[in-house]
């Protein structure tokens, strides 16, 4: 039996070829002075356009903005769910531009560009798969990024060529190691007769002390950036903002933990007791721990840890879309499923448990009704049955 198993002993399973496939992809998983006379005067704000600048991560980049629900469909447009779906082939490029290429995947409808209400310009800076340390600038410890400088030294220029209004920062999730947590409890469900919570706490535990000192790191890198650029404390405002789960609680799965259909259909190859872990403890920790970090940097912070309940990934307030139902804002998933086995056809697996076009037009909306809050810190949520209109803020 499950229960009587723990981390350390681990029991292959026998897997079918369609799994076989989807283990394949998934182990592909994976920021002077020079005279003692002369005093250098600060730099003077740009008067350029306004903007709005968005730095950091998957969760803030536009991951998974190809998809609008999710299907399981292989062929064509997977029943309407595919964006990057031409009438004849597929073009991602459609979606993420020049960055599918790198894998920075900065989608259309990223959070930057589904807000509203902001600036007159959107600039995305942030890239899958970036760490704390690719948004320092260079010359304090930053390292470049595929193929590109660090965040904070892209936003200088960009601060010296328009009015910075708002940027907006999601980082630490890839120094506490997400894109592991997932392939572990996808693997201890499709593998081994075990859990993947209490090894990956312990996991995340150790990480959290370098990863928010790594935040705040970033936070005060920006603020050094916007400082050489001549911009008052008061001029622009910035804003930390946390994770959502893309996986629901166990009692709100719509399939049972017994079986295939969570792996072979609906995409959330995990454990309940791994889904419970993740939905009310790993994601509220994550958060706090964020909360924590904004407040003493004195920056404004949003809660996204309840964005996608009842949207998310095998929830039994949504469903797949097929060929006989089409995709929608109100009955579709927000994020992206693990895709079990048909990730040569479908997009890539780095696309997986990020907020797909629904969601991330939900963001954009929560940043906008944030943008009209002067100051506080903020939680954002969905409205049943609602699309990203319904979003909310407590």
């Amino acid at each position: 039996m499950l229960e009587s198993c723990n981390s350390t002993t681990r029991v292959p399973r026998t897997t079918r070829p369609r799994r076989n496939r989807f283990l394949a992809a998934l182990l592909t998983l994976p920021l002077t002075a020079t005279g003692l006379l002369a005093v250098a005067a600060p730099a003077q704000a740009s008067a350029g356009p306004t903007a709005s600048v968005t730095l950091g991560d998957s969760y803030i980049s536009g991951e998974a903005g190809r998809w609008q629900g999710n299907s399981d469909t292989a062929s064509g447009s997977r029943a309407g769910t595919d964006r990057a779906w031409t009438g004849s082939s597929y073009n991602p490029a459609a979606v993420y531009g020049s960055t599918y290429a790198s894998g920075c995947d900065r989608s259309d409808s990223a959070e930057v560009n589904s807000a509203t209400g902001i600036a007159a310009t959107t600039i995305n800076l942030a890239c899958s798969g970036a760490t704390t340390a690719n948004v320092f600038r260079a010359a304090n410890g930053g390292q470049a990024f595929k193929g590109e400088a660090p965040q904070a030294d892209q936003l200088a220029s960009i601060a010296a060529t328009h009015t910075v209004k708002l940027v907006t920062l999601s980082i630490g999730g890839n120094d506490l190691g997400f894109a592991d947590v997932i392939t572990t409890c996808a693997k201890d469900y499709l593998i081994w007769y075990s859990y993947c919570h209490d090894d990956q706490q312990a996991a995340i535990d150790a990480k959290m002390p370098a990863a928010m000192a790594g935040v705040g790191k970033a936070i005060d890198e920006i603020r050094a950036v916007m400082a050489a650029d001549g911009y008052a404390a008061g001029s622009y405002r910035l804003v930390l903002q946390s994770y959502p789960s893309p996986i629901p609680r166990s009692s709100e799965n719509r399939y049972s933990e017994s079986g295939w259909d969570r792996a072979d259909y609906g995409g959330c190859p995990f454990w309940d007791a791994d889904s419970d872990w993740a939905r009310d403890s790993m994601v509220p920790e994550v958060s706090d721990n964020l909360a924590a970090v904004a407040a003493s940097r004195g920056v404004q912070f949003l809660d996204l840890r309840d964005v996608l309940q009842g949207r998310e990934v095998c929830s039994t307030s949504t469903r797949l879309a097929t060929s006989g139902s089409a995709p929608s804002a109100t009955t579709s998933e927000w994020a992206r499923f693990v895709d079990t086995g048909l990730s040569a056809s479908q997009g890539t697996v780095q696309e997986s448990m990020h907020p797909n076009y629904y969601g991330q037009l939900a963001l954009g909306r929560c940043l906008s009704l944030l943008w009209a809050k002067p100051t506080g810190t903020y939680a954002c949520r969905n409205t049943p049955g609602q699309d990203a209109s319904g979003m909310y803020l407590n």
